[in-house]
């Protein structure tokens, strides 16, 4: 799928798509927040285990511009019922362009598709611009807990959205 003529979204993984995902990650977070590599980690494990047995009611949609990864997103399933968002990403230079939103809305879309009641994700209070798009989406906020993650002390945001069908 084009968004413009530079940026493109595709649904398919290819050889070194996790390992791009993954240094990504790391790499705008700790700029960005100061995460330290234990972040990586975290995104590191579930997602090469996405990557190796995913199933028909999961995807991830890539952002690539000029051949390199500039963003993710991903629908995983939590239970027959409840799918999860999970690696949601944009590079800085593709932000603030309706992007992120486009990605929001194939991933729901996704959901809805397959079947699933309701989808929810987690996130950081620190994700201000993003928490606020979740919120346009429809997203509740529903749970709140502060602690010690990634070398900082961060209040983890649960979102929720139940799907009409």
């Amino acid at each position: 799928m084009i968004i413009n003529r530079s940026i493109h979204l595709r649904t398919s993984i290819k050889p070194g798509d996790v390992e791009a995902i993954i240094s990504l990650h790391g790499t705008i977070y700790a700029q960005e927040y100061g995460f330290d590599t234990t972040f990586e980690h975290y995104v590191a494990t579930p997602l090469r285990q996405f990557a190796s047995s995913h199933t028909l009611r999961e995807k991830l949609w890539v952002v690539e511009q000029g051949g390199s990864i500039k963003g993710c997103i991903a629908v995983i399933k939590s239970d027959e019922a409840t799918a999860q968002l999970r690696w949601f990403l944009l590079h800085p230079q593709l932000r603030r362009k309706g992007i992120g939103k486009k990605l929001i809305h194939e991933a729901v879309l996704f959901v809805q598709q397959q079947g699933y009641v309701s989808v929810f994700l987690w996130t950081v209070n620190l994700l201000e611009r993003a928490n606020r798009l979740y919120r346009t989406m429809g997203f509740q906020l529903t749970e709140e807990k502060t602690h010690m993650l990634w070398g900082k002390e961060l209040t983890e945001q649960k979102y929720e959205l139940v799907l009409e069908h």
